[in-house]
């Protein structure tokens, strides 16, 4: 055999992977988004997708316009069927965004903490403030402190599910930004990162899965219903037109005014009724009447 040919044949006998794979539905996790779908991915075997991140800004997770530069970055834990279901293991500003709000007249006073949760959860914190003026190092240190006192004691008395929530909805940076803002005017503060270093123990709170997958097909099932109902009820109100045209069309042909035309339409429409045509012109207004 020919090389080429050979080449071929063994091309043909070579597995398409991507014949091999499969979608799989990417959820959030049960507490605080109710396993909320959040995107797809393709693998070959589920054991293919654990450990795997996917990003999303969180815009696109909450709708939350003002959040379209934090990308919100989940994990693949497991894998149930075709559900690949995720743990929320940090988040991160576009570095864009960041970069915007350093200039070479503002004062940037950045850090890295180590958190330990209530529920055992290990997160690092890297929080950015940056000042309207110019400030001293002394100011930077004592903002530096402020700062981290106040997400070690949230930390330390919060769960991790509280703090992902405080972190994201803002309310933990305006903490901050409060308390620093009495040694120097801040124009922002803000968490830049959070990395989830080491799970602690999982609460489970929130509908089942089972209980979500059951709400799916209900929300289809009456949506699929409500698609019916409107399709029968255009086709209903097109039978009603329908029938209001055809009456209309034979009460106008019963209204007409046959002494109005002359003998050789009156003896036309006899024609086309397959009528004699023969008479006066009183007879043939007659026959049509008939």
């Amino acid at each position: 055999m020919a090389k080429g040919a050979s080449a071929r044949a063994a091309a043909r006998k070579q597995r398409d992977k991507w014949k091999a794979k499969r979608w799989y539905t990417i959820r959030a996790p049960r507490t605080p988004w109710s396993f909320r779908v959040i995107g797809e991915t393709l693998a070959e075997e589920p054991s293919q997708l654990i450990g795997r991140n996917y990003e999303i800004i969180q815009n696109e997770l909450d709708g939350d316009f003002s959040k379209m530069h934090v990308k919100v970055v989940f994990k693949v834990t497991d894998v149930l069927g075709n559900d690949a279901i995720t743990e929320f293991v940090g988040h991160e500003l576009l570095k864009d965004h960041v970069r915007r709000q350093v200039r070479r007249d503002r004062g940037k006073i950045d850090d890295t903490i180590d958190v330990v949760t209530e529920d055992g959860y290990y997160i690092r914190f890297k929080p950015l403030m940056i000042s309207r003026a110019r400030i001293k190092s002394s100011q930077k240190q004592k903002m530096r402190t402020i700062a981290r006192d106040i997400i070690l004691t949230t930390g330390a008395t919060s769960t991790w599910f509280k703090l992902q929530t405080a972190t994201l909805d803002g309310t933990l940076e305006n903490k901050i930004k409060e308390a620093v803002s009495k040694i120097q005017p801040v124009r922002t503060v803000v968490i830049r990162r959070t990395q989830l270093i080491q799970s602690g123990v999982l609460v489970e709170e929130g509908p089942t899965l089972d209980e979500i997958h059951a709400q799916e097909k209900e929300e289809l099932e009456s949506k699929s219903l409500e698609v019916t109902e409107e399709v029968s009820e255009e086709i209903t109100d097109e039978e009603v037109v329908s029938e209001e045209v055809l009456d209309s069309e034979s009460s106008e042909s019963a209204e007409v005014d046959y002494s109005s035309l002359t003998v050789s339409q009156l003896k036309e429409l006899l024609k086309a009724a397959g009528k004699p045509v023969s008479g006066k012109k009183a007879e043939l207004i007659d026959r049509l009447n008939e």
